[in-house]
């Protein structure tokens, strides 16, 4: 259907998309008529645009924010330009972007140009260029409008996300030859590569054209130069000359100092044209060779020849014989009139001015590529989980992640432990939060701890790891969230794909704990996992009841009004509940029984007991139990052993590393049985030994569980 059609006086230009009414609904559904608008810019000689809606033309206005938009992302259009005058040559779609450039074709005998553009997650404002030739003159046509989104507000939630992004992770939203563009504004703070490339590519051409201006005509100023003559060379003796002439007047070789005018070019103004015009030709060389060296460099050939020509004018105009005769640049220390107030002078002082200066993404008179929505919207799914740990536990990261370079101005977030933010508490970690780690059995791959895959690479948007004492010191619990921002639409409205819910069912089996030991099997790692996306509450309330029952669902994301209630609470519920209670839920094996009560010892240790000293200081490493262990109580699975210290109690906790039988334990001689624990002190369960009272400790030994005797312990 065709959407936009703009009637110029060299052409007929027409938009066109087949499943622009789907992008349509799916918009007003999400986020309302209102919201889907668009502001249009054109060039010269346009007699008039239309939009077609529902089959009727109406003229849209210039400039005029609020007009339907026509552009969405994951959108595929079709443009036909069809030139009126027979002559032209040449027309061509004139993007930076040779991929884009690609897609049109130039049919000169039917003097047609035509062509495909998807903009894909990226969105903003983008032109559309179309360059020709008619009649010997080259001409170029610019319409810029905006490319939004069918499940944000382009207009408010991109630009939330923009500040939350840039408030923890300064510059890492920006990126370099994208299709779409946004405007930013200038602001104090370093001028980073990507910045200075862009802001100087829009000024490139006001600065040579002051440069070259200033260098035809400069500024130059009198200076006062000694020098000695004889009497016949002087034109204008002052009365100090007249008095040594009469005295000298016989002496014709005698030479008087004078002083005379002349004209000079080293002038403070032009001293800082010098240095600025080598300090933007040397940066500006440097990226230059960069950008146009890169491997798969994805420019388009008038970029190319653009970028390559403005190189070279800059080392032609640095090396100009004018400079010859100006000296180095010492600062400004007064105020100028001409840097201020020449037409010229002002300009290059400006530009500089400007190419120093950091910028913000905000609203403002210069264009700043961004990286694609999809993308940022995970970065920011990121930001929003540590935010809300943050909230719950009251705790200041400890560690914080950093960006890394990633491609020719770009920065990515750390990945894997790069990417660790720590939560801690007295000294003691609560929580870990990490991004994008990639697990696999690769030791170039940055995973975390002991986490892999064996088969092949598992790589989760975030993982977040809870720290849980009461069943095991320092067992930590892990969860995984991938943020989503594709959708699928299905009677229920816009939800995650079914490959993005079968992704977190594969996260959960195909990610293992790996000590590492020779003697330990591997384990399952990962409790549950969880899609973030760009919906609404009532579209994932189905996934928050799958969570209950399997753990695998979704949580909606959104920067508007309270699209974090459902993540927080469950989050919130995760940091309250005791692991032994967590794990309780995890769904067993069909034909096994899941048994998660770790099993403890208690025995009696007497003074005459050969380790009772060591038992007293925590550091005993083995004990026996004599000839009268219960037959009641099964060896076989006992985690933990706590001595109970003859006339004192409990105090202290021990792993059982060996449980095995001897004819004659250590230290005796006769031929007895007894069974022997060989211990590792783990930590204390309590501040200080503590007696149970009858009629739990009655016998020399009793089996519980760690979670019954830590209760009593209190």
């Amino acid at each position: 259907m065709d959407l936009l059609r703009i009637i110029h006086t060299d052409f007929t230009l027409t938009v066109e998309s087949t499943h622009f009414g789907d992008r349509w609904l799916k918009g007003e559904r999400n986020l309302g008529t209102k919201k889907l608008v668009s502001t249009y810019r054109w060039g010269d000689g346009v007699e008039k645009v239309m939009m077609i809606q529902d089959n009727a033309e109406r003229e849209i206005a210039k400039d005029l924010p609020g007009e339907p938009a026509v552009f969405f992302e994951q959108t595929d259009y079709s443009v036909w330009v069809d030139f009126n005058d027979k002559l032209v040559k040449d027309a061509r779609f004139d993007s930076p972007r040779k991929d884009v450039n690609e897609r049109f074709s130039w049919k000169e005998s039917k003097q047609l140009l035509a062509g495909f553009l998807n903009y894909g997650n990226e969105i903003g404002r983008a032109d559309m260029p179309i360059c020709y030739t008619i009649g010997g003159v080259q001409k170029r046509f610019v319409l810029s409008y905006d490319v939004i989104s069918a499940k944000l507000d382009y207009h408010s939630d991109w630009k939330i996300i923009i500040r939350d992004i840039e408030a923890e992770y300064r510059m890492l939203s920006l990126d370099y030859l994208k299709r779409t563009y946004h405007g930013i504004k200038e602001e104090q703070g370093e001028s980073y590569d990507i910045i200075w490339w862009n802001i100087f590519g829009s000024l490139q051409a006001q600065f040579l054209r002051a440069c070259h201006n200033i260098i035809d005509r400069p500024r130059h100023r009198l200076k006062s130069i000694e020098t000695y003559k004889r009497a016949d060379q002087i034109r204008h003796f002052t009365p100090t000359l007249e008095q040594e002439f009469a005295e000298h007047r016989t002496e014709e070789q005698h030479l008087y100092r004078v002083e005379e005018q002349q004209n000079t070019y080293n002038t403070p103004e032009n001293r800082f044209l010098k240095h600025a015009l080598l300090t933007v030709q040397k940066r500006y060389a440097l990226l230059a060779t960069r950008v146009l060296q890169q491997e798969n460099n994805n420019l388009g050939e008038s970029k190319k020849v653009e970028i390559s020509s403005t190189r070279d004018e800059l080392n032609r105009l640095s090396r100009h014989p004018f400079f010859r005769t100006v000296g180095p640049f010492d600062g400004i220390k007064q105020e100028s009139l001409i840097l201020q107030k020449d037409v010229n002078y002002s300009k290059v002082f400006r530009i500089f001015t400007i190419l120093q200066k950091s910028f913000s993404l905000n609203d403002g008179l210069y264009r700043m590529e961004t990286k694609d929505i999809a993308t940022l919207y995970e970065i920011w799914c990121f930001i929003q989980v540590e935010k809300v740990v943050k909230d719950l536990t009251g705790i200041e990261p400890e560690q914080h992640s950093r960006t890394e370079m990633s491609g020719l101005f770009s920065y990515s977030l750390g990945k894997g432990e790069h990417s660790k933010i720590i939560f801690k508490k007295d000294d003691v970690t609560l929580a870990e939060l990490v991004y994008n780690p990639r697990h696999s059995d690769k030791d170039d791959i940055r995973g975390i701890g002991n986490m892999e895959s064996l088969t092949v690479p598992q790589k989760p948007d975030i993982v977040l790891q809870l720290t849980k004492d009461d069943l095991q010191e320092g067992m930590k619990l892990t969860y995984l969230f991938d943020a989503k921002y594709r959708l699928e639409k299905t009677s229920d409205g816009d939800v995650p794909p079914d490959d993005a819910i079968n992704q977190m069912h594969r996260y959960r089996d195909a990610i293992y704990f790996n000590s590492k030991h020779h003697d330990e099997k591997i384990k399952k790692e990962v409790i549950g996992g969880y899609i973030l996306f760009p919906g609404d509450m009532g579209e994932a309330l189905r996934f928050r009841r799958s969570i209950d029952e399997v753990n695998i669902g979704a949580f909606p994301m959104r920067p508007d009004h309270q699209q974090h209630e459902l993540l927080t609470a469950f989050i919130a519920d995760l940091l309250r509940k005791k692991a032994v209670d967590i794990v309780e839920q995890v769904i067993p094996q069909k034909g096994t029984t899941l048994e998660v009560k770790i099993r403890v010892l208690i025995g009696v240790v007497k003074p005459d007991n050969p380790q009772y000293a060591h038992f007293q200081d925590g550091t005993a490493t083995y004990y026996y139990s004599g000839d009268t262990f219960p037959t009641t109580i099964p060896l076989d699975g006992i985690d933990y052993f706590a001595p109970y210290i003859s006339g004192k109690g409990i105090r202290d906790l021990y792993e059982v590393v060996r449980v095995h039988t001897d004819t004659k334990a250590k230290g005796e001689t006769d031929d007895k049985l007894r069974i022997t624990f060989d211990l590792k002190y783990v930590r204390p369960l309590h501040p200080d030994h503590k007696k149970i009272e009858a009629p739990f400790i009655q016998y020399t030994y009793i089996d519980t569980t760690l979670d019954q005797l830590t209760q009593i312990l209190r």
